[in-house]
């Protein structure tokens, strides 16, 4: 070979090679709710059947100790900031106590500067509220539920960039066929498709085809035939997602993480849960162990098991450094990139580190009237753990215990007494810990009103405060819940809102009322001004089970929206209020929401 042909031959494999290096590839990161540890065949369920989580178990490099929260937001939170959730804001399920706040930098935010499009898909459940919602936070697209709950799964209605829209289908496969079509949209990437399953959290809704199989198998408890139907449908769309992959031929260059976000739900016991103490909302192992797959073909070896001590908050700097975004700004990160580990076949030196947990409990934290219950989160003594490769603390209100996972992985013998000093280093390890999460006080948010990006708001009835007299129909204020009894000219709703754009708003309230209600005239006031409007028609209140396998008291019922008038509202901090001005019938309403919708000036 000649000297001159050599050199052309180096040149055009150095320029190959740098061609494939920088190549960014795309992330379909796949997560679902409520999906234990122990709820796919891979890890041992004898009775479930989920070929294509099994495959892709086989097909990736999986962590046997990932931990994240006890609860789904807070999983959330973590997961997309690399922080642990109390610091983000995030402190619970509803009420806005699960939502992480506008500062924080989340994923697709550190993607996007690098070109990536992003996509979120399905439940949200970290902020309801623009600039908290999704679209606020650095993703192009979002389709699905911003709340953490939905009650139908069948033909759900869903949101698409600020817009509800009807779909035709089982939840799981609409959001399924979104994330496909988002990815052939993006087929020459790169791309982020953050695909958040609601499935299988409740309620126990799932085709007969489904569940009929899991009750011939000889299932008696219908919650677990439901539960692994709700699964074995994730595993069909899962092989949907993956041959996708391969039709279009980025399969190699697509990095895809499967989790899920806590231990399983429903009583300890009910479920093979791979030997675990805890289920869903406890901090011992079986509440916080879940899957964790990644698969990079050619990239990210096959079928290897890492048992070093992972977790949620190391999604982001993992995420980030495989996709070769090393130069990003966030807040200070708690978690640590896996990229080493997942890239390296050999060993390398990985020290021993402590992932920490708390269990808050947000009706412990708000009262029954949406009021705060307590002042503070450290008022309250919630279960909190400490995790290190070889021990578990748990403090369960009832003192510190202390775990040998490698000897005891079941947590079935305390060994505290025999090894006083690792309690006393874990625990005030944990009380360190928990004084530099909570610094900046946890409290519900304020909610924006008036982004130009979003111009009309929805205030639901969980976010809000109201007197003693009303309560929610459903007691605890999840999504979609309403308030029920009012039945005094007395009684008042209102939101704390931030009024960002000052301006004419149209009020229109989302109601039901009995026929002798027609007439009540309803009052809404913010920043000094009022709008007063009527009740004009009628839709009697029908609260009614909704449908499920499993008989769990969740009543829901259908509302209709009554325009209420203009209103001006200035720039800066106020309430808006809702309150009855006269009273020609034996109660109000029901109120579902309160919509402000900005005008055109």
């Amino acid at each position: 070979m000649s000297f001159r042909l050599l050199i052309l031959c180096t040149l055009c494999a150095l320029c190959g090679s740098t061609k494939a290096d920088s190549a960014k590839p795309n992330v379909l990161l796949i997560l679902t709710d409520d999906q234990g540890y122990g709820d796919l065949g891979f890890h041992g369920n004898e009775l479930i059947e989920t070929p294509a989580m099994d495959r892709l178990a086989r097909q990736s490099t999986r962590f046997n100790r990932f931990m994240v929260c006890p609860f789904c937001s807070m999983t959330r939170a973590s997961l997309m900031t690399g922080r642990y959730n109390i610091r983000t804001g995030c402190a619970g399920v509803t009420r806005g106590l699960e939502t992480v706040r506008p500062d924080e930098v989340l994923i697709p935010e550190v993607l996007k500067p690098a070109g990536y499009a992003a996509a979120c898909i399905g439940k949200w459940h970290i902020g309801e509220y623009y600039p908290t919602h999704p679209r606020g936070q650095g993703f192009d697209e979002f389709f699905g539920m911003p709340q953490g709950h939905w009650d139908n799964y069948f033909d759900p209605i869903q949101e698409h960039n600020g817009k509800m829209v009807q779909t035709k289908g089982f939840i799981t496969d609409v959001l399924t066929e979104q994330a496909m079509d988002f990815i052939r949209k993006h087929r020459d990437g790169p791309f982020f498709c953050y695909l958040s399953y609601n499935a299988p959290h409740t309620p126990m809704q799932i085709g007969d085809k489904y569940f009929d199989k899991y009750k011939a198998k000889g299932i008696e408890n219908d919650w677990v035939a439901a539960i692994y139907g709700l699964v074995e449908n994730i595993d069909d769309n899962l092989k949907r997602l993956l041959a996708l992959l391969d039709q279009l031929k980025i399969a190699n260059d697509t990095i895809v993480i499967f989790m899920t976000d806590n231990g399983s739900e429903g009583p300890e016991g009910m479920r093979y849960n791979a030997g675990m103490r805890g289920m869903k909302g406890s901090v011992h192992e079986g509440g916080v162990r879940v899957p964790f797959f990644v698969r990079w073909p050619g990239k990210i070896p096959a079928d290897r098991e890492l048992n070093q001590l992972a977790a949620h908050i190391d999604v982001l700097p993992t995420i980030a450094e495989l996709c070769g975004v090393r130069s990003y700004r966030t807040k200070p990160l708690d978690g640590r990139s896996l990229a080493p580990l997942l890239l390296d076949t050999e060993k390398i030196p990985w020290p021993d580190r402590m992932i920490f947990a708390r269990a808050l409990w947000w009706k412990d934290m708000v009262g029954a009237n949406g009021m705060p219950a307590v002042q503070s989160v450290g008022q309250v003594a919630y279960p909190g753990a400490v995790r290190t490769r070889r021990w578990r603390a748990v403090n369960d209100r009832h003192g510190w215990q202390l775990f040998d996972m490698l000897k005891d992985p079941a947590q079935k013998k305390n060994v505290g007494a025999d090894h006083p000093q690792v309690v006393t280093r874990l625990a005030s390890a944990y009380d360190d810990w928990f004084s530099d999460v909570r610094s900046t006080p946890i409290q519900r948010p304020t909610i924006e009103i008036g982004h130009r990006e979003w111009p009309e708001t929805k205030l639901t009835v969980p976010e809000a405060r109201f007197t003693d007299g009303l309560r929610w129909y459903n007691t605890w204020g999840f999504a979609h819940d309403w308030i029920t009894g009012w039945t005094n000219t007395n009684d008042k709703i209102w939101w704390e809102t931030k009024i960002v754009t000052g301006g004419r708003y149209r009020v229109s309230l989302k109601y039901a009322c009995h026929a002798d209600a027609v007439g009540t005239k309803l009052r809404v006031s913010g920043s000094g001004n009022t709008t007063t409007g009527k009740l004009r028609k009628a839709h009697t209140p029908n609260p009614h089970q909704r449908p499920t396998r499993v008989r769990k008291r969740r009543m829901i019922q259908s509302f209709i929206t009554e325009d209420l008038g203009e209103i001006t509202l200035e720039p800066g901090p106020t309430k808006i209020t809702l309150q009855a001005s006269d009273l020609t019938g034996k109660s109000v309403c029901d109120v579902h929401s309160l919509i402000l919708r900005r005008l055109a000036p």
